[in-house]
């Protein structure tokens, strides 16, 4: 592609996703540059906007565009938000042409440091609590509240907003994805904002607002989060403990009844339907509970109709509606912005997909800043009178699992021993590597890395070698071996001075993203740390599981404590050389034996090194 991209829409072609409703495939478009913006700056210009786009996609042409959360009053003057943000208009489209094919996205070129709110934990909780009397009051139901994360997009080059948006969609993969270009002039010469402000869209976000074709219109509210499981097990039971939730299948009711409410004023009499409720959908960091409604609309009925009727989406606003907005104004400081409006694609003939538009990052391009933009995402969830301040944290928690996998690039990684030309335990590490590349969404060619395994194997018949396997985002191999030297007869390790951060997806999986460990480096004449959790439990070490002997017996800490499932851990337990049990700090002094086990050096006795009282 000669031009630079200014959207990309990435899709289902119906209404897909949900397991009732079938998997038409998708729609995989960029588009260059755009023929002309379609933009709204006040209120009484939203609803034109939304009847010239889908007029000219009736035409014929491609329009990729969104409308934001405070827009709620141009179809609904009793829907209050705050006063929209100067630097985003309420609803803009680009209008193309025809699409391009779908590009390689680049995988290298951003980084991004942590993400930061303003909302303190007391305020979440003081928060929380209004909203439970506010319950107990009569005046709502739920009310679903948000707050802005904030960042800064650091790139190689321009291209680092459009690596960027590859991150996140790998990090959310199969969703609703809409990349946009707002600094992008249209060749009759207009442009989708004035001045400084949000120049890129990047949403990636799973929850379908609708999907009409032919005059069935199909919404999908997602209500109801659990974090992932960190084994099969655990996986199962969180998905199970989910789909079984009383307060999570009533969460979800309240949105499913909203929003049959809101489809009736555009439908056919007697055509609104559910056909599939409180369905479990397994995204990458967390189970997600969706209904499905669907409706007939009349014969007059135009997209900007069908907005009047259900912006916003229920699902991110609470019940009633109309209360729940007043109420979070008061309780949200700044407005929403792109962040839980919805961002979509109006096809040639007129069908419509909009997602509601969360796990959405705005980009503002810094003035004087090279290659840096300034990052908002919005996170939030629904506080029914079962909600707790501690849940909803976590929960908060587990949808921006998302951000930290997109943080920056990064590789699958297995380490494995190379001995006279033999691979020690290869089956184990394939499965590992298998196991994290469907974890990650990365395409896996093991025909191929058992040939360039087999050809370092042939290279290096005698002698003993680390060999490193690393995988890319985009399916890349490449393999590589350096001479090891013998294992000393023992080496010192060093205690971590604080505990290991939850355990996520970067623990669980070996992968070149070492943010957890890099806090941990080995003291001064140590040759690792021995890590431990937040609840004074052992861990493992930073390169390595760890064995201890207690009372005659050698032990292992349990993946339940927050440690990559060694291969040489596996391996040993396999043959009966070490069990499973919580190991404690406290129990350290009684310790007979510590070791560092690996596939690479396999088994390494240590000595701790413990700080003096003097210290």
């Amino acid at each position: 592609m000669n031009r630079a991209v200014s959207a990309l829409i990435d899709l289902p072609s119906g209404p897909a996703g949900a397991p009732n409703l079938p998997q038409d495939g998708r729609i995989q478009h960029a588009f260059t540059q755009p023929q002309t913006w379609l933009v709204a700056e006040r209120l009484e210009a939203v609803t034109t906007v939304l009847e010239q786009a889908h007029q000219l996609a009736q035409a014929g042409n491609w329009c990729v565009g969104w409308v934001a959360y405070e827009a709620a009053a141009a179809f609904d003057a009793h829907l209050p938000t705050h006063p929209p943000q100067h630097h985003l208009p309420l609803a803009a489209f680009a209008v193309y042409d025809a699409p391009q094919s779908w590009p390689e996205l680049p995988i290298q070129g951003w980084d991004t440091a942590d993400w930061t709110t303003e909302l303190t934990p007391q305020t979440f909780v003081d928060q929380v609590r209004t909203i439970h009397d506010l319950i107990r009051a009569g005046e709502v139901y739920q009310i679903n509240l948000t707050a802005p994360l904030r960042n800064q997009l650091t790139g190689a080059d321009d291209q680092a907003p459009l690596a960027y948006f590859g991150a996140l969609r790998r990090a959310q993969p199969r969703g609703f994805n809409v990349y946009l270009d707002l600094s992008q002039t249209a060749q009759d010469g207009r442009v989708a904002l004035q001045g400084s402000g949000v120049s890129h869209l990047l949403s990636v976000s799973p929850e379908l607002f609708f999907h009409w074709d032919q005059g069935l219109l199909v919404t999908r509210p997602m209500k109801g989060t659990a974090g992932r499981g960190d084994t099969p097990e655990a996986d199962r039971h969180a998905a199970d403990q989910l789909r079984s939730s009383i307060k999570e299948r009533a969460e979800n009711l309240m949105i499913v009844d909203l929003l049959r409410n809101d489809l009736s004023r555009i439908a056919q009499t007697g055509s609104v339907q559910v056909p599939s409720l409180f369905d479990v959908q397994a995204l990458p960091t967390v189970w997600q509970m969706t209904s499905t409604i669907e409706a007939r609309t009349r014969a007059d009925v135009g997209l900007a109709d069908i907005f009047q009727a259900l912006f916003p989406c229920g699902s991110i606003t609470g019940a009633p509606k109309q209360r729940a907005m007043h109420h979070i104004v008061q309780l949200e400081a700044e407005p929403r912005g792109a962040y839980c409006g919805a961002l979509g694609v109006i096809q040639p003939g007129g069908t419509s997909t909009f997602n509601v538009a969360i796990r959405t990052v705005e980009l503002s391009a810094r003035p004087g800043g090279n290659h840096t933009w300034s990052a908002k995402c919005g996170i939030g969830s629904g506080i029914t009178l079962d909600a707790t301040s501690g849940g909803e944290a976590m929960e908060w928690h587990h949808k921006q699992a998302f951000l930290r996998r997109a943080a920056r690039p990064f590789e699958l990684l297995e380490s494995l021993r190379l001995a006279d030309g033999e691979l020690a335990r290869l089956p184990l590490h394939i499965t590992r590597l298998r196991q994290a590349a469907q974890h990650f969404d990365i395409s896996l060619d093991e025909n191929k890395l058992q040939a360039q395994l087999a050809q370092l194997q042939g290279e290096h018949p005698a002698g003993v070698f680390k060999v490193r396997v690393l995988v890319s985002a985009n399916g890349g191999i490449r393999v590589e071996a350096a001479a090891l030297p013998a294992n000393p007869l023992s080496v010192k390790v060093g205690l971590a001075q604080t505990p290991m951060p939850l355990a996520d997806e970067f623990i669980w999986h070996k992968t070149t993203r070492r943010d957890a460990y890099q806090p941990h480096t080995p003291q001064q004449g140590a040759f690792d740390t021995l890590l431990f959790n937040r609840a004074g439990e052992l861990s493992e070490f930073t390169i390595g599981n760890v064995a201890i002997e207690l009372d005659g017996q050698w032990w292992t800490p349990p993946l339940s404590c927050g440690l990559l499932p060694g291969v040489m851990r596996q391996t040993l337990l396999n043959q009966g050389k070490l069990k499973e049990r919580v190991v404690t700090l406290d129990e350290l002094p009684q310790a007979t034996g510590l070791a560092l086990i690996n596939s690479v050096r396999e088994w390494l006795p240590v000595e701790l090194m413990l700080p003096s009282l003097s210290q």
